[in-house]
């Protein structure tokens, strides 16, 4: 991975003003009013970005859509609108974070781009966003493209797997790879359980990759990706989904998700490591760095738990949903990205990293953080 790049919209949700906003609105009970305050409260989250520019308590707007400032009631759009609005700001984002992810990869142009892939789970348009940044940057209209859509929070993972593929069938292979995400497109009010958490989780973010078989250059740190494995829970197949509504998508995450995954991480870890026998029987907090999707305070802290990490190992985990909430596929990008910027005390330090999504699938891979200035 020569470069990663992230961007977020302008619109920043901050947490404890959108709780009051949500536990206000009219319909609700008395129970579902005390599971805002709860869900927002415990969430671990200080901010989120949004792509809905009239979320903001300062916008203004003359025909509202998602929300009203003058009655302070969250809105109900019909899946038409909410995703006509992902095909304008989605472009955005994912011209913005690809075309970024170039400028810094070091000895990559755009015309050495060969393969665009793109990913997403919040909206459809076609043309799609892997074709928009083809024309935007300027690429070769001969460059495969490729576009992973409705995977959900692991779908990161297949993306740089593929990647990888590609690089390792073509030596000569410049990948793209760019995640947008924009979930609050498709926050609503109600009483559901489901629907409050992914109100109080969910945020907007893009992240881009450019990866390569090619030499690196220069001195920055690069990510080398090992190996790759999928897993599917023999459970839980219900306990998280994401669905197509009438108004706006729907999704489905089970209470006892986090205690699934607590009970078979450790299974889908085994596959991972078994490619690295010396690593296969080491404790799991001796593997330096651990990029875990922060699907949720509660999943973060049974991953803690289990795998007796250190709280300084689930920093980079929960500093991004602090400051960015869950951005769907594009948030373990960020947790790379975190410690990217961390200053690194040996040339190579492993990662190990893993995302959960509808399924239950469990994406895991292994990384290696190559600091060439050490």
């Amino acid at each position: 991975m020569r470069s990663l790049e992230t961007a977020v919209p302008p619109t920043i949700l901050v947490q404890q003003q959108a709780r009051e906003v949500f536990a206000s609105q009219p319909g609700l009970t008395r129970l579902g009013t005390r599971l805002v305050t709860t869900c927002f409260d415990s969430a671990a989250i200080d901010t989120r970005f949004t792509a809905v520019e009239e979320l903001s308590l300062d916008a203004h707007p003359e025909n509202p859509k998602f929300f009203d400032p003058e009655t302070n009631r969250v809105l109900s759009p019909s899946t038409k609108v909410r995703n006509e609005i992902f095909a304008t700001e989605a472009t955005k984002l994912f011209i913005e974070a690809g075309k970024t992810a170039v400028a810094q990869a070091h000895g990559i142009d755009l015309d050495d781009i060969t393969h665009v892939i793109t990913v997403s789970c919040t909206g459809f348009f076609n043309p799609g966003p892997d074709y928009k940044v083809v024309r935007a940057l300027g690429l070769n209209p001969a460059v495969q493209r490729y576009h992973l859509g409705f995977m959900g929070c692991y779908a990161a993972f297949p993306a740089m797997k593929a990647a990888k593929q590609f690089c390792m069938a073509d030596p000569e292979a410049v990948v793209l790879v760019i995640c947008v995400e924009l979930c609050s497109l498709h926050v609503r009010t109600s009483n559901d359980p489901d629907t409050i958490m992914g109100s109080a989780i969910f945020g907007d973010g893009a992240a881009a990759a450019v990866i390569s078989a090619r030499e690196p250059e220069g001195d920055e740190p690069v990510i080398r990706l090992d190996h790759f494995e999928t897993v599917l829970t023999p459970v839980g197949e219900e306990a998280m989904a994401w669905n197509i509504g009438d108004e706006g998508f729907e999704m489905v995450l089970g209470s006892y998700v986090p205690h699934i995954i607590e009970e078979h991480i450790t299974g889908a870890l085994e596959p991972l490591l078994a490619k690295e026998p010396e690593l296969a029987g080491l404790p799991y907090r001796d593997i330096t760095h651990w990029a875990i999707h922060p699907g949720g305070r509660s999943i973060l802290d049974k991953v803690e738990s289990k795998l007796e990490l250190s709280q300084e190992q689930l920093v980079p985990a929960r500093e991004t949903l602090r400051e960015f909430g869950n951005m769907s596929s594009a948030t373990v990008m960020f947790v790379l990205k975190y410690m990217l910027g961390q200053a690194a005390s040996q040339r190579e330090e492993r990662i190990c990293s893993m995302a959960f999504g509808p399924g239950l699938t469990v994406e895991t891979g292994l990384f290696t953080l190559v600091s060439p200035g050490l």
